[in-house]
């Protein structure tokens, strides 16, 4: 969220890049916005080549017209520092600023993302630009946030990085000793002399495929390095503009479960988080979702801003496929239902060149107002007009939780087995989908943050048990907590060093359990347990199992582990935690998730039908449920609670029935007290 006094409503608005056209097209444009309700723009996005045409001069001419102009028509700016994309001149003067892709190939200039992290010519301009942005603008009370360069991404592999990360390294670990041990560098006679030894992880060294290493504690750790060093050139930046305008939130826009970045160490250093969201033609509701959800999460359940998604059509999917009529809306409402206090597009004017002149756009090639994607745009615009600033920085409450870690995410990525279709996000989605569908409200949490707030936590593949998180866990659960973890948990250590003993490792006496082996399915391969007299499928990994203490809850029913446990619970001090031992269907996973949130106390906000989505958000206005229907027909809901459709302000009683066509949305603000 733009936490600022100038922010009065849901912001609505987007990219504008009027540099790209002739002077006399921006009046036009300025009309076509005003007419669709957009009330910010996000400007100076990749201006870089034109501000800093040469090593010493800066011309801002064009663009004091554009602010002036934007301010003039009384829009709001979200000003970006134009720093993902470095002019030609300076890859032509400063090799050093181009990246090293990870088969060692130097790349030449061209594209965005194109520049090293750790060149001391790319940190020396990149900020000096945003302090001259800085100074110049700060008089400019419009400006309600600052657009730290975008998308950060691209990893690099150069001599500049290389010798950074040793330096990292000797920071992290202090001696070659102490690296040694921490990469198990015995093996294969890989034992580093000196800090000088170490070379970057990649296909000129330790890699044999992307995701295949032969030492992972490097790879791992290059990994953290990389994101780091991508941070430390947002946090250069953030400094440069904070410390001549301390009073204007900074952010930069994320890309949801975007792996190369560990989003939630990036959190810690962003004013708020905002995001782009472009789900796939076919992307479920779920999976938009969950990514609404985990950049909700990294800042601790603050509301957050959906920075870009196309008001029509994604140019860079495989099919470029239309939103249907109905689905820019439903989506953009999708967002504000999971936390978004700002709907904005990518882009305002459709460009007529280079690679996205066919995404979609506020204003089209048409040039005009009378297209199909403008008249939803402008409905949807005035529906935020009449909302103004009802919902803004309302919360989601949960009691139940999902653990994301980017680290175990990178570390099962890399990890040497078990199958190569273990993907950590898609074990994350399969819990995630139960609670959406049950409509349970859940947040995402990281290892660092309090457990003590929820009666359930989920931490599917909790792979990787960082120093001091199994006594965080075992806290949780003498103390009445609910947990459940899965399969492939409890396995290694922050260096991905195996805890010897007997899997799950450190988590072994809060599960009760004792994993001797794990079978690893290939694709058509299945097995199968009974749950609660319903047979499910076993599918992917199959973890063989003892007791000790534990309660059996299910066993496999086939092949020579028959009849071992393939779910588990086990009492610890005035809690409960579970064991999935193997993969299943989400049929399963929603009846398991159900019935631990009804022994937990923790109840679905209403039942629907799975595509009708619901979400409740909650500030000193009340509480507002969130009805979306997903679905290609219309659905009749029973309310729970008497309220008002702040959209459309038709009241309701507890027990009326709320009546929701094909691609709706009811934004129901209750009586309901919490």
């Amino acid at each position: 969220m733009i936490e600022s006094s100038k922010v009065q409503k849901i912001l609505y608005g987007g990219d504008y890049n009027p540099e790209q056209w002739a002077e006399d097209t921006w009046e036009e444009d300025m009309r076509l916005l005003k007419l669709a309700h957009i009330d910010i723009v996000t400007l100076n996005v990749f201006s870089w080549a034109a501000l800093q045409p040469s090593e010493d001069t800066y011309c801002f001419d064009k663009l004091d017209k554009i602010m002036d102009m934007v301010t003039r028509h009384g829009m709001k700016i979200c000003l970006a520092t134009s720093t993902a994309a470095h002019p030609a001149w300076m890859a032509r003067k400063h090799p050093d600023i181009l990246r090293t892709e990870f088969n060692g190939m130097k790349r030449k200039f061209g594209s965005r993302h194109n520049s090293c992290p750790n060149s001391p010519t790319y940190r020396k301009y990149s900020v000096a630009l945003a302090a001259k942005l800085a100074e110049r603008y700060k008089s400019y009370d419009n400006i309600v946030s600052w657009h730290i360069a975008n998308e950060y991404g691209g990893e690099c592999y150069c001599e500049n990085c290389e010798k950074a990360f040793r330096v990292w390294l000797q920071d992290k670990y202090k001696t070659i000793d102490a690296v040694n041990k921490a990469w198990d560098t015995a093996f294969w006679g890989h034992t580093f002399y000196d800090f000088d030894d170490i070379v970057l992880p990649n296909m000129l060294s330790e890699h044999f495929e992307v995701n295949r290493t032969t030492f992972q504690g490097i790879s791992l750790d290059y990994r953290r390095f990389n994101s780091e060093s991508i941070l430390d050139c947002f946090r250069l930046e953030y400094d440069a503009v904070h410390a001549i305008t301390p009073d204007i939130p900074i952010t930069t826009n994320l890309m949801g479960n975007y792996q190369p970045l560990d989003y939630q160490m990036w959190a810690k250093y962003m004013d708020f988080i905002s995001w782009d969201n472009y789900p796939a033609y076919n992307a479920t509701l779920e999976d938009t979702a969950f990514k609404h959800n985990l950049m909700r999460g990294i800042k601790q359940g603050k509301p957050f801003a959906l920075m870009e998604q196309t008001p029509s059509v994604t140019n860079w999917h495989p099919y470029n496929a239309l939103k249907r009529p109905g689905v820019m809306r439903l989506w953009s409402y999708q967002a504000v239902a999971h936390g978004a206090d700002t709907v904005m597009f990518f882009q305002l004017k459709r460009s007529i060149g280079a690679c996205e002149k066919y995404h979609g756009a506020v204003i089209d090639h048409a040039g005009h107002e009378n297209t199909r994607v403008f008249r939803e745009i402008t409905q949807l615009g005035a529906e935020f007009d009449k909302i103004g600033s009802l919902t803004l920085g309302a919360r989601t409450q949960s009691k139940a939780a999902i653990v994301f870690d980017w680290d175990n995410w990178w570390a099962t990525y890399y990890s040497a087995g078990p199958s190569v279709n273990l993907q950590y996000c898609d074990e994350i989605l399969n819990y995630y989908k139960a609670f959406n569908n049950l409509n349970i409200s859940v947040d995402f949490i990281g290892v660092e943050d309090d457990l003590s707030h929820y009666s359930f936590v989920v931490a599917p593949v909790l792979y990787m048990v960082k120093p001091g998180y199994d006594e965080k866990i075992r806290q949780f659960v003498k103390n009445g907590g609910n947990f459940l973890t899965t399969f492939f948990s409890g396995y290694v250590d922050d260096h991905d060093l195996v805890t010897v003993g007997g899997y799950p490792g450190k988590l072994r006496d809060i599960l009760g359990i004792w994993v001797e082996e794990e079978d690893a399915l290939p694709d058509a391969a299945c097995n199968s347990f009974t749950y609660k007299g319903i047979t499910y499928p076993a599918t992917l990994l199959c973890d063989l199992l003892h007791t000790e203490g534990a309660q059996s809850l299910c066993e496999y029913e086939q092949d020579f582990y028959a009849g071992m446990p393939a779910l588990t619970r086990n009492e610890f001090g005035k809690g409960a935690a579970y064991y999935a031992a193997t993969r299943s269907n989400a049929d399963f996973y929603r009846t398991l998730v159900h019935e631990i949130c009804t022994e937990t106390g923790i109840c679905p906000i209403i039942d629907t039908p799975d595509c009708i989505e619901v979400t409740e958000r909650t500030n000193a206005n009340g509480t507002f449920l969130f009805f979306l229907n997903h679905d290609e027909k219309s659905h009749d809901i029973k309310l729970n609670h008497a309220g008002t459709n702040i959209l459309n302000d038709v009241a309701y009683r507890d027990g009326d029935t709320l009546t929701l066509p094909a691609k709706d949305v009811a934004i129901i603000l209750t009586d309901k007290t919490n």
